[in-house]
């Protein structure tokens, strides 16, 4: 876990922002289901808590798979406001 080239090394969780996306992942809601990992594998991983934390590379994944994989979180805890600070996750 110490190598992990995380998008923002302070906040592993976020907030942060990728393109027009700004994200976080709620670390109380978070259960570890790692079904976010699966879905957008260089978006997130799992920290040695076992809460998604958010990778540097997290911009090669497109906005419509972040997107699903914050869907896919059984707990919603992926949070996704566009860049008006509108939540596009959970609605």
């Amino acid at each position: 876990m110490d190598n992990v080239n995380l998008k923002d090394p302070q906040n592993p969780s976020g907030p942060v922002k990728i393109r027009n996306l700004k994200m976080h992942v709620d670390r109380d809601l978070c259960i570890g289901a790692a079904t976010c990992v699966a879905i957008a594998p260089q978006t997130f991983v799992l920290d040695s808590e076992a809460k998604a934390i958010i990778l540097a590379t997290a911009d090669n994944d497109p906005d419509n798979v972040i997107i699903d994989a914050a869907k896919g979180c059984p707990v919603a805890a992926i949070i996704i406001e566009d860049e008006t600070g509108k939540k596009i996750f959970p609605a």
